[in-house]
């Protein structure tokens, strides 16, 4: 018997190109019992692939089962975010650069403080005079305006 027509399926199926009909044909062919020596390894294959098609996987009620298990029914709370706490990563993130700057200014500014200078004596400042006008010399008797006051209104005004 001339087998020549198997061979050439399968070498199509090898690249892909066989149809669904002319795979059904090579699982036919290789259900039945006598086959050639030549082409026995490939019995297992298509053998397989046969006998996965008439074994039932799974019950219908497999779905509900396994459902009930898992407690998919259980509906979903949803939350409210608010504003603050959409925000609230980026207020810690602006805190944390915040705290950085301000250490870091406090560290170059210590790094970066003038020599202290000498410190003139208070006493010299004290016993220095200063040029310009003394009040005391300013003030004078004629000029004071509080002791005219004074005379006026001790001295009657019966005159008119």
């Amino acid at each position: 018997m001339d087998y020549k027509y198997i061979e050439q399926l399968l070498e199509r199926y090898w690249r892909c190109e066989t149809t669904l009909e002319e795979e059904r044909i090579l699982r036919a062919f290789f259900a039945q019992k006598d086959l050639p020596a030549a082409l026995l390894p490939y019995k297992d294959l298509f053998a397989y692939a046969q006998l996965q098609a008439n074994e039932v996987a799974l019950g219908d009620d497999f779905d509900a089962k396994i459902l009930n298990i898992v407690g998919a029914d259980q509906p979903v709370k949803a939350r409210m975010i608010t504003t603050r706490q959409r925000l609230l990563p980026l207020f810690k993130a602006a805190a944390i650069v915040a705290i950085i700057l301000t250490l870091g200014n406090a560290i170059q500014g210590a790094f970066n403080e003038p020599e202290p200078t000498l410190q003139k004596p208070m006493a010299a400042e004290i016993t220095k005079q200063k040029d310009g006008v003394s009040v005391a010399k300013a003030d004078s008797v004629h000029n004071d305006s509080v002791a005219r006051r004074t005379v006026q209104l001790q001295e009657p005004n019966f005159i008119k």
